[in-house]
């Protein structure tokens, strides 16, 4: 199997992949499909740690349910205040710790650049399940490989809308960098307040991808092939008088959908609250559930690549 070294590799920004290895990635997370089914002891005798310094439940479920179906072991910590973190530990400590429990650690933090600050100290692979507002590139990842599943294997060609929270969420963000690899269009939908960051934007522009910003995205409904939802992240907010502004303001519902295209998809991240209407979870427009699905794949293939780099055989 022609494979590109991906051994040993950390995992801290999406902008750190290039097309041909993000095409890579999604080729083996498909052949992941059968080992999902079946098991495999790909991993068997390799350790995943999930350091999770805020709530998580699908990025670190599908990190865990990925190194069980491939016959890994994993050590977690989900709940700060049960370590020693409450004793006065710094993070920088803690990994040197960890490193010497685990082959590979998975971080999730609030402060912006942690993973990047980390993975420059660790010896063992650091993947960033998110980092602050500005990065969580494996949910990129698992969001390209839904597009291009769930819409006739391609990625290319295809206008896409992401809505909601462009400002703090670094879902929103990690996905509009991954999508620069490709011949896409896209449109940022959100309230003036919740703009996309500038330096986001112009990094697109300098890359030649199209991108419009509106408050509405009615007028574009007809034209889109993704719709990709996020909430309005209430934690994230210095302000509380700022969120009270806007929560609410975007709301996806069945009626906004009459003009869409037969094969439009809507996708988020979750956890959702109220920007889409349940009514749209029995359409075969929603996608958002299948998400997690194809998360446990990516992270399959993700964890096989940086554990074993070219040793491995999916025959």
């Amino acid at each position: 199997m022609d494979v590109l070294n991906f051994l040993g590799r950390h995992v801290i920004s999406i902008k750190d992949f290039s097309r041909e290895e993000l095409d890579f990635i999604l080729k083996v997370a498909n052949q992941m499909e059968r080992l999902y089914k079946e098991g495999s002891n790909l991993l068997k005798g390799k350790i995943l740690a999930t350091l999770f310094f805020e709530p998580s439940t699908r990025t670190r479920l599908s990190f865990v349910s990925a190194m069980y179906k491939l016959d890994g072991e994993v050590i977690s910590l989900s709940n700060p205040e049960m370590s020693s973190i409450v004793k006065g530990e710094n993070l920088t400590d803690t990994i040197a710790t960890v490193q010497n429990y685990a082959d590979a650690i998975v971080l999730r933090h609030k402060l912006e650049g942690s993973s990047k600050f980390m993975s420059e100290i660790s010896r063992v692979p650091i993947i960033n399940a998110g980092s602050g507002t500005k990065e969580h590139p494996t949910q990129a990842m698992l969001d390209l490989l839904t597009i291009q599943n769930e819409i006739n294997g391609k990625i290319d060609g295809l206008k896409i809308a992401i809505a909601g929270d462009l400002k703090y969420g670094r879902t929103g963000r990690s996905l509009a960098y991954a999508l620069s690899n490709y011949d896409v269009n896209l449109y940022f939908i959100s309230p003036p307040l919740l703009r996309m960051q500038p330096e986001v934007v112009s990094d697109l522009q300098k890359l030649k991808v199209p991108v419009q910003e509106s408050e509405d995205i009615m007028p574009f409904i007809k034209d889109l092939d993704v719709i990709y939802m996020t909430r309005i992240q209430k934690e994230r907010f210095p302000d509380p008088a700022e969120y009270e502004k806007v929560k609410g303001t975007y709301r996806l519902s069945l009626d906004m959908l009459n003009d869409a295209k037969d094969e439009l998809i809507i996708m988020h991240p979750l956890p959702r609250v109220e920007e889409i209407d349940y009514e749209i979870d029995k359409t075969k427009y929603a996608k958002y559930f299948k998400q997690t699905y194809y998360g446990v794949l990516l992270r399959m293939a993700l964890l096989t690549l940086i554990l074993k780099g070219d040793n491995f055989d999916l025959q």
